[in-house]
């Protein structure tokens, strides 16, 4: 019999959440103590299958002793911390990044984003019309892949995929400086001209859509994307042997867009231009 490896056991570490006492794991982030204790602190940028990128700044808390507010997502828990998550100055600090994210980016195909602009009040009408915008068309330089920088908050996750935490493959980086930054190809070429294998694995990584498959941009730019309506069916890719873990996401009997779950044992949520979106044979389409 194989018995799994568990890893070294991690000592508990006793600190106070609003008031009250909680117990975490050397190592644990506070958004992960705060989501453990059922604390609804938002996040925009962080993924549970990522480091942290710390971009947002939504999940900033109050820590006894800290003089500024600390983000969530990264800081990890400490012996003694009196942490509070809903207090005046964490909302006040909330509400103006929405107001700032919202009023410089379109946050139209981020999810909970709306629901988050009402439950802190933000107002991002308020900077007025003339607030610095990307006021430019989605790229799109091929079949597969779309990219919208007016969606883009620069988080990075789309770049370490890429990179050094994910494909290895390099071909995307952070171009420019301050507001004239991207997310681009080297000399920002077109994917197409670029060393991009077109996996897809830093579209599964974007919070906001800023990138997409191109099936689902041009759903959505047609007005007939239809979420709600669309069934999820687990599957595993038949282009190779490895056994890779896929979700077919299907609406009106036709897949609109195929992922993978982050949590799958073999691929760990990425896929190779095959399993994502060579699912043309399937319905019989060039």
């Amino acid at each position: 019999m194989t018995v799994p490896s568990l890893g070294v056991p991690r000592r508990l570490l006793d600190l106070t959440l609003d008031g009250e006492p909680v117990r975490a794991a050397e190592g644990t982030t506070l958004l992960d103590v705060c989501r453990a204790a059922g604390k609804d602190v938002p996040a925009l940028c962080h993924l549970d299958t990522r480091a942290p990128a710390s971009a947002c700044r939504l999940c900033v808390v109050e820590v006894e002793g800290s003089r500024a507010l600390v983000a969530a997502c990264s800081r990890e828990a400490e012996p003694g911390m009196a942490v509070r998550t809903d207090t005046e100055r964490t909302r006040h600090s909330r509400r103006t990044v929405l107001e700032l994210l919202a009023s410089s980016v379109d946050l139209s195909t981020t999810p909970g984003i709306a629901a988050w602009i009402e439950e802190y009040g933000a107002r991002p009408d308020r900077f007025g019309a003339d607030a610095a915008r990307v006021a430019e068309e989605p790229v799109v330089d091929n079949g597969l892949l779309v990219r919208d920088h007016g969606k883009c908050l620069r988080c990075g996750h789309c770049v370490r995929a890429c990179g050094d935490l994910g494909r290895n493959t390099f071909a995307i980086s952070v171009l420019g400086r301050g507001l004239g930054s991207r997310v681009g190809a080297e000399y920002d070429a077109a994917l197409t001209d670029s060393a991009c294998v077109f996996c897809g694995d830093c579209v599964d990584v974007c919070p906001t859509g800023a990138l997409s498959v191109r099936s689902e941009f041009d759903l959505r730019r047609a007005g007939a994307w239809d979420e709600p309506a669309q069934t999820v069916t687990a599957t595993v890719c038949g282009h190779c042997g490895v056994g890779c873990e896929l979700a077919l996401h299907v609406q009106d009997n036709e897949i609109v867009k195929v992922t993978s779950p982050p949590d799958s044992p073999v691929a760990h949520g990425n896929l190779c231009i095959k399993g994502r979106f060579g699912h043309q044979y399937i319905q019989n389409r060039d």
